[in-house]
């Protein structure tokens, strides 16, 4: 998940760091579909070696989406995957290799988050079936024709995408399937690796594949100048991309579509809430049940190397003591973005990314290098805590003023609101409106009625919010110095080990940060002399063990049947970690999904001895489901690496798995080893689904280092520096944004033409009509002659995400 906004600030801050992906798209020939074919030169003016899948990105769309029905069945689900996967490979051909990480076995630190997560989708997923429920008892009884119920045993539940279910076993076996036919029929994967980490591999997705990037940067055949691309849409790929140090890093995701609509859950129509659906009795070009356009997501990529120029004039210090070194700034701002966030601790009092806290923390930065003569934070993932004591120390100076002017600015959007008609003031409707004056009022009334802010018991605005603080969020004395401490130096032993999981790989599985909330700047006064300490010879859990710590009893049926009564038998011995409720502290938040979930910590000595005793219950497929795996490579018939693995299976015992170094000419450079796949498809042999077998798979194993070896966080020797990007005109934030197609400057730019400007005037009527009232003219939108000249910012790409526009192009 990373830092809540952090995304929209950076592609705020640095525009240019965002480039639209230029897509070929498949072609229809007599009626049959002719897929891209990849060979041929990238249509983006940018070729890529490597192509990393962050899967879990890609599942959680596929199989429940929010902006269009629901998959009906498994095979679906598992089909718009396959497809997900051939668009992103088609836009960004991989000449080398395709890695596809699921997420495996998180560290402790990440399953209290993840446990959070899955306790609240429960909740809110049994509080929507009640109001539905609710909702739909009344329309039958005033007579609304509503369709047929849909059946709860065809309910989609969500929580399965997590290792050890049956759902990621078949997912994992589809995708071998996939990974087979695509090997042999398609020729644009045929001179390249795949490799596949399923989700009985330990490691978060994303960390597996920078874990294979750190490992082959550190190999002699590394090639320093390889061009990686990793497809996800969380905003920790981002400092984890600055981590690597690499040349030429790019993330690609979709384009984020703010505000899209979404179907009623009772008539499945659009442009209406639960509370204000009437079945299927609508008005004709009723603007409360109409159908968006139908719009494919739009690609984008962020081009790391340009965030490395913005940053490196955002960091830069005139008149340093010592020479500027642009990789330890990097790191650190890196390291200063987990004080904003992060998915292991949460986010200190006085930060939030929408009061500009980077720069802020950037400030006190520069000061810091100032006083100490040219002294970095950190250094290949580990921290100097005296010189973070500095900026915590400025940080905590101005808490008092950040508290209040946090407030004043929600007393001033108060008023605001107010004035113009947003508070509890007259509602203004335009007589231009088609639909009763009653449902649109009751519908501004049900989104108002709450327009107070929460009663906040802390009021950190006024004198006395550090006793208020910890007497409510810890239930202990504020005065108490010693506890305060405790809980400041847990806080940055937190961030030390968040800074070697991003750099070095995870130190400790089993710790985690043991409160709910953190401290205040102002109580870390003492962690220069803080040493933290991690265990490392601890082991991750296994998938079954993961499920019990994370899933609420509600998800108990993907767990096997006799692990699900501890759940929710009254003896159980753990009966405690699954409540049916608990309470979420809006900590001052407006809305409960910003909000802390109260939950119990699970007891791991507890948990394991409980499980342990239970581990004889379970059948041959469950003790497979929860069996710590291996990453497989699969090659085609074609590739240099095939003729190796025939020879090896036919010298090698089935039994044997010993490893065996992989020659790195065979594999485009690639470092490892490799073993027997027991599940291994034989040449000619058949998969389930009939295909005449032509790939080999084998065992692959990151290169090993010796205890102790630390990954270096610098460029490498050889790397060369891709030409400059930003020009003077892109540090200008008041000219017009008109969006770059590709990675070149020499492709026209895009903007609206007569004919979108006339549907962005119509959608946008019907925007406001059914939200604030009001219409908009199509004169209020420049056409390209006006371009350059006024300045929408980037309000033109979002309208342009909102309507399906033609676009012309300047």
């Amino acid at each position: 998940m990373g830092v809540p906004a952090f995304f929209r600030w950076l592609t705020k801050k640095y525009p240019s760091v965002i480039v639209d992906a230029v897509e070929d798209k498949p072609k229809d020939a007599d009626g049959n579909r002719v897929p891209v074919d990849t060979r041929g030169p990238n249509p983006n003016f940018q070729e890529f070696d490597n192509l990393y899948l962050d899967m879990n990105g890609i599942i959680h769309p596929c199989t429940h989406p929010e902006d269009r029905p629901a998959p009906r069945s498994e095979d679906e689900m598992f089909v718009l995957i396959f497809e997900y996967i051939d668009r992103v490979f088609a836009i960004v051909r991989p000449r080398r290799l395709l890695y596809m990480a699921i997420d495996g076995v998180a560290p402790r630190a990440k399953m209290n988050q993840q446990r959070s997560r899955r306790f609240r989708a429960s909740k809110e997923a049994a509080e929507k079936a009640l109001q539905i429920e609710k909702v739909r008892a009344k329309l039958e009884a005033d007579g609304f024709p509503l369709p047929s119920k849909k059946d709860s045993e065809l309910h989609f539940d969500s929580n399965c995408i997590t290792p050890g279910t049956p759902f990621m076993s078949r997912l994992a076996v589809a995708l071998k399937y996939y990974i087979h036919r695509k090997l042999r029929d398609d020729p644009g994967w045929q001179g390249i690796e795949v490799i596949l980490s399923d989700a009985n591999v330990p490691g978060e997705g994303e960390h597996k594949i920078m874990d294979f990037i750190r490992r082959q940067r550190s190999s002699p055949s590394h090639d320093p100048n390889t061009v990686h691309c990793l497809c996800g849409a969380d905003a920790d790929l981002i400092m984890l991309g600055l981590a690597t140090h690499e040349p030429n890093f790019n993330i690609i995701r979709e384009e984020f579509i703010p505000n899209q609509q979404k179907p009623c859950e009772i008539c499945n129509q659009y442009g209406h809430t639960i509370d204000d659906c009437r079945g299927f009795v609508y008005f004709f070009h009723d603007i409360f049940c109409s159908t968006p356009l139908q719009k494919e997501a739009n690609f984008i990529f962020v081009r790391i190397p340009v965030l490395r120029e913005y940053l490196e004039k955002e960091l830069v210090i005139p008149n340093s003591p010592l020479p500027f070194d642009l990789e330890r700034s990097i790191d650190d701002w890196v390291f200063m973005c987990f004080f904003v966030g992060n998915d292991f601790l949460p986010h200190l009092p006085s930060l939030e990314i929408r009061e500009n806290a980077i720069d802020r923390l950037i400030k006190l930065y520069k000061e810091m290098i100032y006083k100490l003569r040219g002294y970095y934070l950190t250094k290949d993932g580990e921290v100097y805590l005296e010189r973070v004591q500095m900026i915590l120390d400025g940080l905590g100076k101005a808490e008092d003023e950040i508290f209040r002017s946090r407030q004043v600015y929600v007393w001033d959007r108060n008023a605001s609101l107010y004035l113009v008609g947003r508070g509890k003031g007259t509602y203004l409707v335009p007589s231009s409106v088609s639909v009763p004056f009653s449902l649109l009022s009751a519908r501004w009334r049900r989104e108002h009625e709450d327009d107070d802010e929460p009663y906040d018991e802390v009021r950190l605005w006024e004198s006395g919010w550090r006793e208020r603080y910890y007497k409510s969020k810890f239930e202990v004395d504020g005065d108490d110095i010693n506890f305060r401490r405790k809980v400041a130096w847990a806080y940055v032993e937190g961030l030390c080990w968040v800074l070697k999981y991003y750099y070095q790989g995870c130190v400790s599985w089993d710790w985690y940060f043991p409160y709910h909330y953190a401290p205040f700047a102002s109580d870390c006064d003492t962690v220069s002399h803080f040493v933290p300490c991690f265990d490392e010879t601890t082991k991750p859990f296994k998938p079954l063990q993961q499920l019990m710590s994370v899933f609420p009893a509600a998800s108990r049926k993907h767990l096997p049947t006799e692990w699900q009564k501890l759940m929710t038998n009254i003896d159980s011995p753990i009966i405690d970690f699954y409540p049916n409720d608990f309470r979420i502290d809006l900590n001052g938040k407006r809305y409960a999904w910003q909000g802390v979930a109260l939950l119990p910590f699970v007891d791991e000595k507890r948990l394991l001895e409980t499980l342990e005793s239970m581990e004889k219950t379970l059948s041959a497929e469950e003790k497979k489901r929860n069996s710590r795996g291996f990453c497989r490579i699969f090659v085609g018939s074609k590739h240099p690496l095939h003729s190796f693995l025939e020879e090896f299976y036919s010298a090698a015992e089935m039994k044997d798995r010993n490893m065996v170094i992989l020659n790195p000419s065979f594999t485009n450079g690639m470092a490892g080893q490799i073993a027997v796949d027991l599940e291994a498809i034989p040449i000619g042999g058949d998969f389930q689904s009939p295909i005449d077998n032509q790939v080999l798979s084998a065992v692959f194993h990151d290169p090993e280092f010796k205890k102790g070896f630390v990954f270096p966080a610098k460029r490498l020797q050889g790397a060369k520096e891709i030409p400059r990007v930003l020009k003077s005109e892109d540090w200008d934030n008041r000219k017009s944004y008109y969006p770059q197609i590709g990675f070149t400057r020499d492709l026209p730019r895009g903007c609206l033409s007569t004919t979108g400007r006339r549907m962005l005037s119509h959608e946008m009527n019907a925007y406001c009509l059914s939200n604030q009232g009001g219409s908009v003219s199509i004169s209020q939108f420049p056409d390209e002659s006006q371009l350059h000249t006024q300045s929408l910012g980037r309000l033109y790409g979002l309208f342009c995400s909102l309507c399906s526009f033609p676009v012309a192009v300047v």
